[in-house]
């Protein structure tokens, strides 16, 4: 399980030629600036706002029970601001649930979806920003660049 997982994933990088920004090319079950895989994260904030769970039982469930206090309050609070615009973005691939809050709405949608599948779906304008691919990388070993469009008159 990847929650016994402690050591190190390497990172590719890339520089988009158009904007000038570094883009890291993630493996799917990463989010980004976090320790945690999307399943431990997952299995915490289901315990812990869909079942009710105590941030205690939800760290046990999650398979992180010497987990601060902290981080799960920061998890379960950037979910919360991010609930509305997951639940919308998620609209288009998985039905809408009835639920009181849009929290558990998201909920209920990322477990129908699948939460990896959703995280490749909600991160895709990420991954596509990639203009500049290596030839190691690119379709058929080609470099694509996009040219900037045209200034309207």
């Amino acid at each position: 399980m990847d929650e016994a997982f402690d050591g190190v994933i390497r990172v590719r990088r890339y520089l988009c030629r158009s904007c000038r920004r570094t883009v890291s090319l993630l493996p799917e079950f990463v989010l980004p600036y976090l320790r945690f895989s999307i399943t431990v994260i997952a299995r915490f904030l289901t315990i812990r706002l869909r079942e009710g769970g105590t941030l205690a039982a939800a760290a046990v469930a999650a398979g992180q029970p010497a987990m601060p206090y902290q981080r799960g309050q920061g998890w379960v609070r950037r979910f919360l601001r991010q609930a509305a615009a997951v639940a919308a973005a998620l609209v288009a691939w998985t039905p809408i649930v009835p639920a009181p809050t849009f929290a558990l709405r998201a909920l209920h949608m990322l477990t129908a979806f699948g939460w990896i599948p959703a995280h490749r779906v909600l991160f895709a304008a990420l991954r596509v920003h990639l203009l500049g691919w290596p030839a190691s990388l690119a379709p058929a070993g080609r470099v694509a660049t996009l040219r900037p469009a045209p200034l309207a008159p």
